[in-house]
């Protein structure tokens, strides 16, 4: 039993198999694993490993699990499932149509439309959901019961400092340079004559599209700002309910939409657009947009860095701290609720390698010391927009190996896992013998499910 926090990881990857692998006919079936009355089948498993491998498809380095692992994940979660039901948790239906939602969206996204989705797995999107209905609420449940055990878990500098010291010296990780850093971002509003110039101009394209003189993926390629047009044309599948995704100005004024029909412009956080609706079905939909960020000009980019020079001077002053001015000024939802911090792509945490920031971000960092401000930059963004901000350089490290003094965030939650895994190590140890448990003999050369067959004799034994 060993790995545990990598068996649940893997869980969640085994939730039911792919749409294309349930679309295959499977010429033989038979159950290889049951704790309690919940079964494993041998197509769960092989469903499972072809959906892992196409999600690795041109990933380097990817490790898919083998059989004898993905068997193990799913006695893990049928062992949490049982516990769950046990102790009276519950998951409620809401919870589980809306995880299913998620799930067909990036189905969707990931085959292009839901018509090719339907046909790839010979179903429609309603049989699809009903298909997985009750891998999702399994795994809802096998992640409460997980949280019952592990999230009381603390861990102490003592502790941390104990893992420490069992780690060889020549097995520490090497880190390069790296910063902290934060940024105030502000984007120019352009004035109104301008808004409104630009708006005549997509009444026009919108004219055009409802004359049939223009198609409006033919308007979107020659005057979208949208940076994804190229590649989709202007199209996107659009879900009603999700609505931490897209902008709400724009998902509600799409859904207004009848099949064909334009809107007229509407302003949403990113720009200016027009929006037809191409196909409709309850809460999905297919639309095209055309978006048109108004420029702003030297005026309204000048009064931006005025307002950051000011804010600047306050924190400097120390009337107002770097977290509240972010809090209070910053136009980026990415980072306003995090005190504007960049994160790292590699673990999440605040220090980041400078090849993760954006390359108009790399010079005012190399003239900063740790704890100085930079004056008011403008950039242009990943959405071709003019942007200002004010950076604050918060720490900077020299290239070392990982030493309690520098990273004890990173070692204390690599400790904490470990501390974590323990504890569900000792709660299935315990548990597992009270489980009737069944293994085929198809997986009696697994040496990982020792315990588990273990616990599958005694059961064996219990009913002679």
């Amino acid at each position: 039993m060993k790995q545990f926090i990598l068996g649940i990881i893997i869980i969640a990857g085994c939730l039911g198999g792919s749409v294309y692998a349930q679309s295959k006919k499977v010429i033989a079936d038979k159950i290889v694993g049951q704790v309690g009355d919940k079964i494993i089948l041998r197509s769960d498993i092989i469903n499972a490993i072809a959906d892992m491998k196409r999600q690795a498809q041109g990933q380097d380095n990817s490790l898919i699990p083998d059989q004898c692992q993905v068997l193990e994940s799913q006695l893990i979660r049928k062992a949490l499932v049982l516990q769950a039901q046990k102790d009276s948790l519950h998951v409620s239906d809401e919870e589980v149509d809306a995880a299913l939602d998620n799930q067909i969206r990036m189905f969707i996204q990931q085959y292009g439309s839901k018509d090719i989705l339907e046909e790839i797995a010979g179903k429609t999107v309603y049989q699809i959901k009903e298909d997985f209905k009750e891998g999702f609420r399994e795994k809802k449940l096998a992640d409460q019961m997980q949280s019952k055990i592990v999230d009381g878990v603390k861990i102490t500098p003592t502790e941390v400092k104990a893992y420490f010291a069992k780690i060889p010296k020549d097995s520490l990780p090497f880190y390069e340079s790296e910063i902290e850093v934060s940024q105030i971002v502000v984007y120019p509003k352009a004035n109104k004559d301008v808004e409104e110039y630009v708006s005549k101009q997509m009444y026009d394209y919108k004219r055009q599209i409802e004359a049939g003189t223009k198609k409006i993926d033919q308007l979107a390629k020659l005057y979208s700002e949208d940076p994804a047009v190229k590649e989709n044309g202007g199209q996107y599948t659009l879900n009603r309910n999700d609505k931490n995704s897209w902008d709400p100005t724009f998902l509600s004024a799409a859904f207004r939409l009848k099949e064909g029909q334009v809107s007229p412009v509407i302003k949403s956080k990113f720009g200016l657009h027009i929006i037809q609706m191409i196909s409709r079905s309850g809460d999905e939909a297919v639309v095209k947009h055309i978006l048109r960020i108004p420029p702003v000009s030297d005026d309204e980019i000048n009064e931006a860095k005025h307002k950051l020079d000011t804010v600047r001077q306050k924190i400097i002053s120390g009337s107002m701290s770097f977290g509240a001015a972010v809090s209070k000024y910053s136009d980026d939802e990415n980072s306003k609720f995090n005190a504007g911090a960049a994160a790292s792509q590699r673990d999440g945490s605040t220090f980041v390698n400078i090849d993760q920031l954006d390359k108009d971000m790399i010079k005012p960092i190399s003239v900063l010391k740790p704890g100085e401000y930079s004056q008011p930059q403008v950039y242009t963004d990943e959405r071709n927009r003019k942007v200002v901000r004010l950076i604050y350089l918060k720490n900077r490290t020299e290239p070392h190996r990982e030493n309690l003094k520098e990273d004890y965030n990173r070692i204390a939650q690599r400790a904490q896992e470990e501390k974590r895994s323990s504890v569900l190590e000792k709660w299935f140890k315990e548990h597992i013998p009270t489980y009737y448990v069944q293994i085929d003999k198809e997986f009696g050369s697994c040496a990982g499910l020792d315990e588990w067959r273990n616990a599958a004799e005694n059961a064996a034994k219990a009913r002679n």
